[in-house]
């Protein structure tokens, strides 16, 4: 989790990767077990407990800004000079359901650079499935 801490700035409960397992300059593996005690299952559904697809595209989003932190130095994005900011999202498509207990692995591969921004796209897994897929940008913002 140290390894996660020096590379993004979100912490629990806001924290949806638990392990990186590969970066390399063009793309980037995380995962997250998918635990029965996240706070969200009281709500989303307690009889029937889903983990919600906007939290499957938070968990690409911020494999996309541990990409970005091994792109541009380490400490780049856990420093207060620069944060990882959503720009835009396109194309989420959620193809099957993530529930407690899932092993999920998240993906995401560089498109390209435009000056401060960066284009990506994200596939999230569980086993041999995919479950969610989604194109999105990142800019990088100064701390003021």
């Amino acid at each position: 989790m140290e390894e996660i801490h020096r590379r993004i700035p979100h912490r629990p409960p806001f924290l949806f990767v638990d392990r990186i397992i590969e970066i390399n300059s063009d793309n980037a593996t995380c995962e997250l077990k998918v635990r029965e005690d996240f706070d969200i299952f009281r709500g989303h559904y307690p009889n029937n407990p889903i983990f919600p697809g906007v939290l499957s595209c938070e968990a690409v989003f911020q494999t996309g800004a541990i990409f970005l932190s091994e792109k541009l130095g380490e400490d780049a994005l856990s420093s207060n000079s620069a944060t990882p900011v959503l720009s835009r999202i396109r194309d989420a498509r959620f193809k099957r359901m993530i529930k407690p207990g899932d092993l999920i692995e998240i993906r995401v591969f560089l498109i390209e650079q435009i000056g401060k921004f960066y284009n990506l796209r994200g596939e999230v897994r569980s086993g041999e499935k995919i479950v969610t897929t989604v194109s999105f940008a990142l800019a990088l913002v100064q701390e003021q």
